[in-house]
């Protein structure tokens, strides 16, 4: 069964501000665009916490719907619902691990959290997931190092490098800042 999956975003931290912007192209198998204008970015937690989901659709889905789950549990902590997440992969919780990976941001802090089990925070003030994440993160560290365009301006722009480069990744940009 052919699976649906393609997609880049990328979180920028600058200036006091987080942006996560992504793409909205699905991709079934390697050959065919499902979907050009899909949501891979959106509010949780009462708009406090933005999310960005790379990886397989239902995947996605249910990581980002446990996330949230913790997050209502443990009153917005971003931090300890994401490392709680991973707790319960590595405890084998949860069933299965889960093909996909997500960044996840609030006004002051942004990880990227696996399907795995991983929780990242990133070096540079720019995270990138996704087949297009790393053109996204080139594209980002550069802006972020020559130009003085804000976080927004930043993510979206490396969406746009990055969808002239990447082949599951198009110009149909969300983006989201807190």
């Amino acid at each position: 069964m052919t699976e649906f999956k393609g997609t880049t975003i990328i979180g920028v931290k600058r200036d006091g501000k987080i942006a996560i912007a992504g793409d909205g192209q699905v991709t079934m198998g390697q050959q065919v665009v499902a979907k050009g204008n899909a949501i891979k970015v959106r509010r949780v937690f009462n708009d406090k916490v933005v999310v960005g989901f790379a990886g397989t659709v239902s995947d996605a889905f249910s990581l980002t719907n446990r996330f949230e789950e913790l997050l209502h549990k443990f009153s917005g902590n971003l931090m300890r619902s994401a490392v709680e997440l991973a707790i319960g992969f590595r405890d084998d919780k949860y069933a299965r691990k889960l093909d996909c990976m997500m960044i996840v941001a609030d006004k002051d802090q942004m990880f990227i959290v696996s399907g795995g089990g991983d929780v990242i925070e990133p070096e540079h003030g720019i995270a990138a997931i996704g087949s297009g994440g790393n053109y996204a993160l080139s594209a980002g560290l550069a802006l972020m190092n020559n130009t003085d365009l804000t976080a927004k301006e930043i993510a979206i722009k490396a969406i746009e490098i990055a969808g002239s480069i990447c082949i599951f990744t198009n110009d149909h940009i969300t983006c989201e800042e807190v």
